[in-house]
């Protein structure tokens, strides 16, 4: 059930606390319930899939053709429209709901969102660049970014170089973030440290793509109480 995402929207940081007294800084993601909205099938497209609708929109926003899409499926417009490949796609059928159950049994998830965006930033502020000399000559250029290309030959400047422009606003995932809490009736998920964007940000969860075989949080304070205890029957 977990091959599939669902999306969510970023509603802030908190902390959750812990019996040993440790306070974990968590992110608060309000889920979307996504419906299936077509099922693919490995005959007509030459692989399985399902495709999963999420959010609301009005119909007026649409056009004639996805007008003509929901109505031949028979259910409500939504904003974003998802495929997901799948191993078998007998477990979905058309007009199901998908929620947080899906992550049952997961304990960590890779999240997909929009940074900040930060507008126009220098070389020194996006690159990490360290500047022209402070003094020696240095004169009006001290946070620029030094040459740029070479001479006659290449006698251009490649792509790709590192320049001053457009800093932030741009999708990126986090890898093997964990699940500190699920709030199946308020459809929250509580994960552990922060996740790229502001608030409201759009943000795609899913199981983790690397088989990992790290220890969540209550996992080590059930470790080290173990520790703790131990010692204490030697003495015995």
């Amino acid at each position: 059930m977990t091959e599939v995402a669902l999306i969510g929207k970023k509603i802030g940081m908190t902390r959750e606390f812990y019996k040993s007294g440790q306070s974990v800084p968590v992110t608060v993601v309000k889920m979307e319930k996504a419906r299936v909205i077509n099922v693919i099938q490995k005959e007509k497209r030459g692989y399985d899939a399902i495709q999963l609708g999420f959010g609301k929109i009005k119909s007026s926003k649409l056009s004639k053709s996805m007008k003509g899409f929901y109505a031949k499926k028979n259910t409500e417009p939504k904003k974003i429209l998802k495929e997901f490949r799948v191993k078998n796609t007998e477990n979905f059928k058309e007009g199901n709901e998908l929620g947080l159950e899906i992550f049952n049994e997961v304990k960590f998830v890779d999240v997909r969102s929009k940074t900040i965006g930060k507008g126009f930033a220098g070389a020194m502020k996006r690159h990490n660049f360290a500047g022209l000399r402070a003094s020696h000559g240095v004169s009006v250029s001290h946070r620029s970014h030094g040459s740029t290309g070479q001479r006659q030959d290449p006698g251009k400047v490649f792509k790709g170089k590192k320049m001053a422009g457009h800093m932030g606003d741009k999708l990126r995932t986090l890898q093997n973030i964990e699940i500190v809490k699920s709030d199946l009736e308020n459809n929250l998920l509580y994960l552990k440290g922060s996740i790229p964007g502001s608030k409201n940000t759009e943000v795609l969860v899913k199981k983790s793509a690397k088989n990992i075989k790290k220890l969540t949080i209550l996992e080590k304070i059930e470790v080290f109480e173990k520790a703790k205890k131990i010692p204490e029957k030697k003495k015995k």
